[in-house]
């Protein structure tokens, strides 16, 4: 077979199907009989300079893919099968590969720096292939290598890079990189292509350069070439060079004071007079100043003197400059970009930097932007209206209700006026800022009130004549619409000077949602949004009739959907798409409805009906579940309470396959949560079904392919569950403890310099608490003595939770919250525990001094428990 591998590569990648099936076939064959060889007769091909340029490309991304995957758990597995290969041939392969690195043919360089990096991925961080960065570094050092290996081997270090960690590599060997790297970098090195691949090596190896950063003299050198490189005459060069910035500007900001006035000539002169991918990054250098400043401002508190704050001030000390910058990029539109929301150029670079530069500055920056808004807002050109409109737009979130409202005021009329420009970009500019203006400055709680009995009618009008216009403009007033709604939100009575206009909001969005003269399908979903945003912050009992008739005019269109032809997939997603929106209304108008004890009836008269067509949404799907209505169901057993136990027998069906949803793991999670929300509701009536439902969950834990997301509320799903049945969880506890105790045990062993492991498991903790308060509640009345002898186990789980440094608020909460739980439940069998131990105490001291009254109030309890049996 490896005789025949050129031959097999190039038929399978044959225009006939046929022969390409039995190549892949051939393949596949030989990768499943002999690995190793496998991967040896791909290395070979791909570095054999007399083979097809077609086979190499295609044995080098076959090699690529038999190392690593996007799957964890595939990764795994071909990580685990490259270590098991004779080291012989994988000495053999990496030969290949390093000889690869200087082909004259640019894919195969290419490619095989993009293996080694894999190779290394698995290797270094192993400890092996120990020699690697000194063959790299001798392809650069070499006076005779010529330009194509040393671009290959600085493309191998940046990927080699991007693959590892910094804690992978000892402090001589980054040194080592960063050395070949800068000077693969400076003007005497005559290749272009090897001074980009060097630039973007430059770039991945930045996070190991921490050492070399806090080094001045090292600094300066590596500032000084990549501001020198910054200034090419290449453009990709000059381009990656200013990416090369923007990442200094997040990764080494404490260090960025000395450079500070050449960078913003550098950047000043890029955004005005160089191409646009070097301007975008240019503007992306001061957004990402804002975003550390910011985010000082965030840990350090916003009146902070700055004496013990890490913060420079960079934005405050440019802003006189530095604004009159962002503001003219604003003029750099192009035609017809509202039409396409993915769009990015100077002008969104610059209103999107401004408005952080609003955001770090605050009340500073309006008298730098006020006289542009008012030089161009009237003027002919609509460049300049569309300009002077997004920079006040840009500005409204940062500055104070008080200075801004004046303006808002004062311009309100004007704004309202625009959405009748003869521009189609500035109507949906205008309409984004009019939703600015009520997402920040708009609250019932305000004491300068935006939106006024005097205003709102006008308001309204424009509103709901502009929602008719073009599709993008349409989709930035239904925006608007939502933020207004929102701001009555805290109204704090059961009147609203919203109200009156409810009922006509609503039709003008249902039409909206509707409309045939556009095929934006997010028009639409912005629509069914708003009207779920006006039904949850409308008033009850004012709105009550609105509400109830909507209901079964969404009951009614989701009907319809279930009468839909569908011939093809597009039938089949934009049926989908649909229902998942439909589903949605219906589980904000159920919540609404049920807070309200005088209209609950109307839930439980349609709750059958609305459970019919629910079922029915979920056969239209062949395997999956929809999660919203799902959700939508979670929403209706609450609502109905006992009764729900009516539907169970039909509905179980597709609980469970919710529950065996690993591929789509948001509908597992929200199977999950709707066991929850079935348990509160049903209590004891759960208990036919708990055998079914516990036997998934507990496969659910077990199974490595189900995402981790969702087994922290599995965990919690297990204390709803006993709390439900009481009693009757006792035949669970042998395989339910274990599971918990398990699991107590991974969140000791998480990495805690991984800011996503301590998330999870904070969530795998408070999963944990929650099981066993449930389990503890429910047991109490007649089974606590089952309980006694995993007291022990709990009470040191707890604990290591309390002595972690990185637990959050919910997890203190509960922690606190099962303490109190274990000695109610088993009284004074407690004694013998706490008497010694002292953690509890600290523990409930730390809570009496939070700011949070919620867990204030449950260590209240907790210690009058604790106290109630230790005296006893």
């Amino acid at each position: 077979m490896a005789m025949e591998i050129t031959q097999v590569l190039l038929a399978a990648q044959s225009a006939d199907g046929q022969i390409r099936a039995v190549a892949e076939a051939n393949l596949k064959q030989f990768q499943e009989q002999n690995l190793p060889h496998f991967l040896l007769s791909l290395s070979v091909e791909l570095s054999n300079e007399q083979k097809p340029p077609e086979s190499r490309r295609l044995a080098g991304i076959i090699l690529k893919n038999s190392l690593d995957a996007k799957d964890t758990i595939r990764k795994q597995e071909l990580t685990q099968q490259w270590v098991s290969v004779d080291p012989s041939i994988k000495s053999q392969i990496k030969e290949s590969l390093l000889r690869t690195l200087g082909s004259v043919v640019s894919e195969a360089r290419n490619t095989s720096s993009q293996v080694i990096a894999k190779v290394a991925s698995i290797e270094v961080p192993r400890h092996e292939w120990e020699e690697l960065i000194g063959q790299l570094l001798n392809n650069m050092t070499q006076l005779d290598s010529p330009a194509p290996l040393k671009q290959a081997t600085l493309e191998a270090l940046g990927y080699l890079c991007e693959e590892i960690s910094p804690q992978d590599l000892e402090q001589a060997q980054v040194n080592a990189v960063l050395t070949a790297v800068v000077q693969g970098m400076s003007q005497t090195e005559h290749s272009s292509e090897v001074r980009l691949a060097a630039v973007k090596a430059l770039y991945n190896a930045l996070d190991f350069a921490q050492t070399n950063f806090a080094n001045e003299a090292e600094r300066n050198f590596i500032m000084k070439v990549v501001c020198e490189t910054a200034l090419s005459k290449e453009l990709q060069i000059r381009q990656a060079s200013f990416e090369c910035l923007v990442s200094i500007a997040s990764t080494y900001y404490e260090f960025l004071e000395p450079y500070m006035q050449t960078l913003f000539n550098l950047t000043a002169n890029a955004v005005r007079g160089d191409e646009e991918p070097v301007a975008l990054q240019a503007i992306e250098f001061w957004s990402s100043i804002c975003d550390e400043e910011i985010e000082i401002q965030e840990a350090y508190g916003e009146d902070d003197d700055g004496s013990s704050s890490p913060s420079f001030g960079f934005i405050k000390k440019a802003l006189p400059m530095l604004v009159p910058l962002m503001l003219e990029s604003l003029l750099k539109q192009e035609e017809d970009q509202d039409q396409d929301d993915g769009i990015w150029n100077l002008s969104m670079a610059g209103g999107t930097c401004l408005g952080l530069i609003a955001r770090n500055v605050g009340d500073a920056i309006v008298p730098l932007v006020m006289p542009f808004v008012e030089s161009n807002i009237t003027k002919e050109d609509w460049r300049s209206r569309e300009a002077a409109t997004f920079a006040f737009g840009s500005i409204l979130e940062g500055p104070s209700i008080e200075k801004l409202a004046p303006l808002v005021h004062s311009g309100l009329d004007f704004l309202l006026n625009a959405m009748k420009d003869q521009n189609s970009q500035v109507k949906d500019t205008t309409a984004w800022t009019l939703g600015r203006i009520f997402e920040f400055l708009h609250s019932t709680s305000n004491d300068s009130q935006v939106l006024t009995i005097a205003n709102l009618p006008r308001i309204i009008s424009v509103m709901l004549e502009s929602i008719r216009d073009a599709a993008n403009v349409a989709e930035k007033v239904c925006g608007a619409i939502y933020f207004l709604a929102q701001g009555f939100e805290d109204a704090g009575s059961n009147s609203s000077i919203l109200t009156p206009y409810v009922g006509d909001i609503i039709a003008a969005l249902l039409s909206t949602a509707d409309r045939a003269d556009t095929s934006n399908s997010r028009l639409r979903s912005s629509a069914y949004e708003t009207l779920n945003e006006i039904v949850r912050c409308s008033c009850i009992p004012e709105t009550s009739n609105m509400i109830a008739h909507l209901l079964h005019e969404i009951m009614n269109r989701l009907s319809k959907t279930l009468e839909l032809q569908i011939v093809s997939p597009e039938d089949r997603e934009k049926q989908s798409d649909l229902q998942a929106l439909l589903c949605g209304v219906l589980q904000v108008i159920i919540q609404k409805i049920s807070n309200s004890d005088d209209m609950k009836s109307i839930i439980l008269q349609s709750a059958d009906q609305m459970m019919i067509l629910f079922l029915r949404v979920f056969d239209c799907r062949s395997s999956t579940v929809h999660e919203e209505a799902m959700l939508a169901i979670g929403a209706l057993a609450y609502a109905t309470g006992s009764e729900f136990a009516r539907y169970m027998q039909e509905f179980y069906k597709y609980l469970e396959m919710g529950l065996q949803n690993f591929e789509e793991h948001q509908v597992c999670s929200i199977s999950v949560g709707v066991i929850g929300d079935i348990c509160r509701s049903l209590d004891e009536k759960v208990l036919p079904y708990c055998d079914g439902i516990m036997s998934q969950l507990l496969k659910d834990l077990s199974s490595p392919m189900l995402h981790r997301s969702v087994k922290p509320p599995i965990f919690s799903c297990f204390g709803d569950i006993a709390l439900a049945i009481g009693e009757h969880f006792e035949k669970y506890v042998p395989y339910v403890i274990p599971m918990l105790q398990g699991a107590a045990e991974l969140c000791s062993e998480l990495d805690i310099n991984d800011d996503d492991m301590i998330e999870y498991g904070n969530q795998l903790r408070r999963g944990i608490f929650e099981a066993y308060s449930g389990i503890l509640q429910g047991f109490k009345s007649s089974k606590a003595d089952l309980m006694v002898p995993h007291a022990s186990p709990l009470l040191k789980f707890i604990e290591a939770v309390v002595r972690d440094k990185n637990r959050d608020e919910e997890v203190t909460k509960a922690a606190v919250a099962v303490i109190g739980d274990l000695v109610d439940t088993i009284g004074p069998n407690t004694k013998v525990l706490f008497k010694d131990s002292t953690f509890h105490m600290d523990l409930l001291g730390e809570c009496f001094q939070s700011d949070n009254d919620q867990l204030k109030e449950t260590a209240n309890w907790t210690q009058g428990m604790i106290h109630r049996v230790l005296v006893s």
